[in-house]
């Protein structure tokens, strides 16, 4: 059965990755091109999450690049948080899980920070400061590195940088 994607889940897995270059870019784009969520999005989790430190750990016991929880890692059947490109790929997928879920990148943000029950029971973007200020720095980041992105293709993907 067909149906129509909503616009910001449009395109999704399209185009370069953006934003500053980091050891993860590959493993970031092979996971988001795997699920089919955009890869600027999927980077802009990460930086948000983890600041791109592999070993990053919450007081909640979120681990990795994308701050899995144990019992989230293990149903995504992600053996060691602590692996970026095991890490970035669970992530990946539950992102594109709460996209599916939800049906917008930013109720699927919400339900990645807070949970899907808080999406469900407040019928959208739960009422906390943090899940708010989440969504809209993860939303800016991903617009920030898909403008790059398109920087960098305009440039002849070289970045801006002179050839010779």
């Amino acid at each position: 059965m067909a149906t129509t994607m909503p616009r910001d889940l449009q395109n999704a897995g399209s185009g370069p990755l953006g934003g500053r270059s980091t050891p993860f870019d590959e493993a970031i784009r092979t996971a988001a091109r795997r699920e089919g969520v955009d890869e600027n999005l999927v980077k802009a989790v990460v930086e948000a999450e983890s600041s791109f430190n592999p070993k990053a750990v919450s007081p909640a016991g979120a681990k990795g690049l994308m701050q899995l929880m144990d019992g989230t890692a293990r149903a995504l059947g992600v053996k060691d948080p602590f692996d970026p490109a095991a890490n970035v790929r669970g992530g990946a997928r539950y992102l594109r899980e709460m996209m599916d879920r939800f049906g917008s990148v930013s109720l699927a943000l919400a339900a990645y920070n807070a949970g899907p029950g808080a999406v469900e029971q407040y019928g959208g973007i739960p009422p906390y400061s943090e899940t708010k200020a989440y969504v809209s720095k993860v939303m800016q980041l991903q617009r920030q590195n898909q403008m790059v992105a398109q920087g960098t293709r305009e440039k002849g993907g070289h970045g801006g940088n002179p050839v010779g």
